[in-house]
C-alpha cells in the first residue's frame, strides 16, 4: 500500500525520495521521526533523508521540532500540512500572477504579449484566491 501512495505521489511531482519520506510520515502511528529513523526505515543515506525532509519543511507537508532529551531534530507531520501546503502553492502562484501582470504593462496592455500575460495574471489571481478561500473554508476538517 505504501509504494502505491509513494507512486502516486510521485506522478503529481514529488521527488521519489521526498514522497519516501512523507508516506513513511503519513503513515507512522504518531506522525513524528527523526532522522535516524527515517534513514533505517527507508534504507538511504541521512543526506538523501535532509534533502527530502527539507523540501517538506519548505512546502509546509513537515515541520522540525527539537528533542530536548535526546538532542536532535524530530520530523512532524503537522495535522494541517495539507493547509499549510496549500497556503505556500498559493503565494508562490500569486507570485507568479503579479510578475505577470507586471510584464504586461512593460509590453503594453493592448500589445499582444500585455493582453495575454495580464490575462494570465488575472487568471492566477482569481485562482489563488479561489484556493486560499476554499482552504480556509476546509481548514476545520483538518483539527
Amino acid at each position: 500500500m505504501a509504494e502505491e501512495i509513494v507512486e502516486m505521489a510521485v506522478r503529481t511531482g514529488l521527488p521519489s525520495m521526498t514522497a519516501r519520506v512523507h508516506v513513511d510520515l503519513l503513515l507512522s502511528e504518531d506522525g513524528r521521526r527523526t532522522a535516524a529513523e527515517l534513514t533505517r526505515r527507508l534504507q538511504v543515506g541521512p543526506a538523501s533523508v535532509s534533502v527530502a525532509v527539507n523540501y517538506l519543511v519548505q512546502h509546509g507537508y513537515v515541520r522540525r521540532e527539537r528533542d530536548p532529551q535526546r538532542r536532535h531534530d524530530v520530523y512532524v507531520l503537522d495535522d494541517e500540512a495539507w493547509y499549510h501546503s496549500i497556503v505556500i502553492s498559493s503565494q508562490q502562484t500569486l507570485g507568479t500572477a503579479q510578475a505577470a501582470t507586471a510584464a504586461a504593462e512593460t509590453f503594453g496592455p493592448d500589445s499582444p504579449v500585455g493582453l495575454r500575460l495580464a490575462k494570465a495574471g488575472t487568471f492566477l489571481e482569481r485562482v489563488v484566491q479561489d484556493m486560499t478561500e476554499s482552504a480556509d473554508r476546509w481548514r476545520a476538517l483538518l483539527s
